[in-house]
């Protein structure tokens, strides 16, 4: 079961961390960047979420069972 949850969270991860990239290269966060110096909150949040279910997948595959 811990291994099906860490495949979901991995590739959940990963799928969040592509559409954040594309989120914080598309128009309208470029057009953040300009004016406002940093890039769309939406993007940032996928990026940020995206890396935390990565690391939390590979940290649950890698992790010996206690029990």
């Amino acid at each position: 079961m811990r291994k099906i949850i860490s495949a979901i969270l991995l590739v959940g991860g990963i799928l969040l961390l592509y559409f954040g990239y594309q989120e914080y290269h598309s128009l309208g966060s470029e057009m953040d960047q300009i004016f406002g110096g940093a890039g769309s909150d939406k993007a940032i949040w996928m990026l940020v979420g995206g890396a935390a279910a990565t690391i939390g997948g590979l940290l649950g595959f890698f992790r010996k069972k206690i029990s």
